[in-house]
């Protein structure tokens, strides 16, 4: 019979939610660089037919992160889209990301040591503690971030630094 395991601590719940929301906060304005780059004249550039087209990914980057970020802080998880108005421009959907996202981490910045301990159940598939699917955004971001830069240049736009400059702009430590 395997031993128990000992869960982690309530304050190792809140040091790690607030390590992944610094995290997670300093990804949002290369986030939002990346789906302004998609060009509006061009947002239905898809690399493949299989592909989603720029839109979709970006639009869907968008809003996964927002709603997965309000149903940890909800403590339940839906398949079911929330956000079905799109912006109607790249640069709005980039303003519609930043504000939402940053208010969907408020929402998990104010949960409570229990909250976040409280085991979640992903689609039967997970079942962890809410703040250990906060990495799951962060791979979910970094990874459509990267898909959807891979389309900027062949679409026509011009890739944003990201971790660092690329042939369109110039890094600039701060």
């Amino acid at each position: 019979m395997a031993a128990p395991q000992q869960q982690p601590s309530k304050e190792f719940a809140l040091a790690y939610r607030d390590l992944m929301l610094q995290s997670l906060t300093n990804e949002i304005p290369t986030t939002k660089k990346v789906i302004a780059a998609v060009l509006d004249s061009n947002r239905d550039y898809r690399p493949d037919p299989k592909a989603r087209t720029a839109w979709e990914l970006a639009w869907h980057l968008a809003t996964v992160d927002v709603q997965f970020a309000e149903e940890i802080a909800e403590g339940a998880f839906s398949m079911e889209p929330r956000y079905k108005d799109e912006p109607k421009t790249s640069g709005e959907m980039a303003d519609w990301y930043e504000a939402n996202f940053t208010r969907a981490l408020d929402k998990v910045r104010a949960m409570t040591a229990d909250q976040l301990i409280k085991v979640l159940n992903f689609y039967e598939v997970f079942n962890m503690p809410a703040y250990a699917y906060l990495a799951f955004i962060e791979k979910h971001s970094i990874h459509h971030r990267g898909q959807l830069s891979a389309y900027l240049r062949p679409m026509g736009s011009k890739v944003p630094s990201i971790y660092g400059g690329s042939a369109d702009e110039e890094w600039k430590a701060a």
